[in-house]
């Protein structure tokens, strides 16, 4: 029986060499001088500091530039409100990892109403599709690649 996972995952190493990329860029950016500007990455949550939304904006094209250049889908960025206190400003951007119940729920759901030779399982924070053809997987996957689904999905273990 052949089989493959779906799943969302992103490089950490990836990541953390995009954000590096970003603070050495927001340092030597003249309308960032002396505002005390950066971006701070823990785990998975990144955290852009700026004086103002106006550059906390700016600081988030530069992530998204970086991020996409290392070949990280944007779409695993998750992006909070922006506060304010005092003269600094803040926002929290999520970085999502995993698919979680409520998505893998409607992967299996869309796998099934394909009509397609395959079964789907919920493992986890991933998806399993297991078939007897080849081409009902690679169908499979031009099918969920055709989805609009709002987290970037790998295809990975893909075994005969």
């Amino acid at each position: 029986m052949a089989s493959f996972d779906v799943v969302s995952e992103i490089e950490q190493q990836e990541l953390v060499n995009a954000i590096d990329q970003a603070n050495r860029e927001i340092g030597t950016r003249f309308d960032f001088k002396g505002t005390n500007s950066k971006v701070e990455l823990s785990e998975s949550v990144l955290t852009v500091i700026s004086k103002s939304e106006f550059q906390i904006k700016q600081i988030n094209e530069i992530i998204k530039n970086k991020i996409n250049k290392r070949g990280i889908d944007i779409r695993c960025l998750e992006y909070d409100e922006i506060t304010e206190n005092n003269n600094e400003t803040r926002q929290i951007i999520k970085v999502k990892k995993g698919i979680d119940k409520d998505r893998g729920r409607f992967i299996v759901k869309m796998i099934k109403n394909t009509k397609l030779k395959v079964q789907a399982s919920i493992q986890g924070e991933q998806v399993r599709i297991s078939g007897k053809k080849r081409d009902d997987l690679q169908n499979a996957i031009s099918e969920l690649k055709k989805a609009k689904i709002d987290i970037p999905l790998q295809y990975i273990n893909f075994r005969d």
